[in-house]
C-alpha cells in the first residue's frame, strides 16, 4: 500500500507514522485510565476491583501526522479459570504486537510473580519497553519515587523510566513524547477521528458490566457476561432498540443481579442507559434479561461464544 503524503502551507512534506503501545501490568495498576486519559474518550470501563479489563481494547489518538494506537490489555494474574487464561494470554500476546510496551508500575510495594514473569516474556521478545509509574498522585512524598525508579532501571529491560498520573494529567504529555520515539512510517490504521476500534455493541455490553461491577458485591461480578442480543434503530425516530442478555453463574447470584422487586436490575440497567445514550448520540430503549449458565468461565464452547479469543 502506497504511503498518503500530506503537504504543509508553505510547502514542506511529512510523513504519516503510527505507533502500536502495548499497555500492560498487574490489575488495578490504571492500565484502563491512562488509556482513557491518553485518548481524551472513554474507550474502557473502569472500576476499583481487579481485573475489570477481560479483553484487550484498541484506544486511538491522532495527532497531525502520527496515529497512537494503544493497546489496553487485561492484568497480568494467577489465572484460575479458562477466562483467566485467556485473559493473561491476551496480555502477553500483545507484547509481541507492539512497537513499543509501556509496562505500568504502583509507586509502592514489591513487584509480584505474575509482573516478573510479565517482564521476562518482554525480554525474551525483545520488543522495545518503556515503564510506567502510575498514580503518583498516591505518593506520600515527591521522593519516594527515587528508588522506585532506581530498581526498575536496575532491571536493565527498560529504556526510559517514567511517572504519571491520570488525576492531575501529571507526565502524560511527557509519556506521550517518549512513545513517539518508537513510531514508524505507514499508513494511519484508524479514521484520524476515531478513538476506538470497538463495535458498538461491544461497547454497550462493557458499560453495562461496569454498571454491575459499581453496584453488586466483591464476588457476583466476576461471574457474569453481557451479550448484545439486538441493536436496531427505529426508522421512524430517534431512538435504539437494545437487548442484553446477562449470564450468571450461580442462582443466587441472579437474584442478586435482579434485586427485590427487580429494584438491582432497573438501577444497573437505568445507569447504562444513560451513559448510552450519551456516546451513542440518541434515546435508547434498554431491556436486559438475566440468564444462568453454570461455570461459564470453565466452559470453551461459552467462552467462545461470549467473544473472548482462545
Amino acid at each position: 500500500m502506497s504511503k498518503e503524503v500530506d503537504m504543509f502551507a508553505e510547502g514542506a512534506m511529512f510523513e504519516e507514522k503510527s505507533v502500536f503501545v502495548a499497555i500492560v501490568g498487574r490489575p488495578n495498576v490504571g492500565k484502563s485510565s491512562l488509556v482513557n486519559h491518553l485518548v481524551g474518550e472513554k474507550v474502557a470501563i473502569v472500576t476499583s476491583k481487579p481485573q475489570t479489563t477481560r479483553t484487550r481494547i484498541t484506544g486511538v489518538l491522532t495527532v497531525d501526522e502520527l496515529q497512537y494506537v494503544f493497546l489496553d490489555t487485561p492484568g497480568i494474574h494467577r489465572a484460575r479459570t479458562k477466562l483467566g487464561e485467556r485473559m493473561v494470554k491476551a496480555a502477553t500476546e500483545s507484547v509481541g504486537d507492539g512497537d513499543v510496551v509501556a509496562m505500568l508500575f504502583e509507586p509502592y510495594g514489591e513487584l509480584n510473580e505474575a509482573e516478573l514473569k510479565l517482564m521476562e516474556d518482554i525480554r525474551r521478545q525483545e520488543t522495545p519497553a518503556v515503564a510506567v509509574i502510575n498514580k503518583t498522585d498516591t505518593l506520600k512524598k515527591k521522593e519516594d519515587l527515587l528508588p522506585r525508579m532506581k530498581m526498575l532501571q536496575e532491571t536493565g529491560l527498560f529504556r526510559e523510566i517514567l511517572a504519571t498520573s491520570t488525576v492531575d494529567g501529571e507526565g502524560t504529555e511527557e509519556l506521550l513524547a517518549a512513545l513517539a520515539g518508537y513510531a514508524v512510517p505507514s499508513p494511519h490504521y484508524f479514521p484520524d477521528d476515531s478513538y476506538t476500534d470497538m463495535p458498538e455493541k461491544a461497547l454497550v455490553a462493557e458499560i453495562l458490566r461496569e454498571k454491575m461491577l459499581l453496584n453488586l458485591r466483591d464476588e457476583i461480578p466476576h461471574g457474569i457476561a453481557v451479550t448484545v442480543e439486538r441493536f436496531k434503530e427505529r426508522e421512524d425516530k430517534d431512538l435504539v432498540d437494545i437487548d442484553v442478555n446477562i449470564y450468571c453463574e450461580k442462582k443466587s447470584h441472579k437474584g442478586m443481579v435482579i434485586g427485590k422487586g427487580g429494584a438491582m436490575l432497573k438501577k444497573i440497567a437505568s445507569q447504562a442507559r444513560v451513559e448510552c445514550e450519551e456516546f451513542l448520540g440518541t434515546k435508547v430503549n434498554l431491556q436486559c434479561w438475566v440468564k444462568i449458565k453454570d461455570d461459564w468461565r470453565d466452559n470453551d464452547f461459552l467462552l467462545n461464544n461470549f467473544g473472548f479469543q482462545k
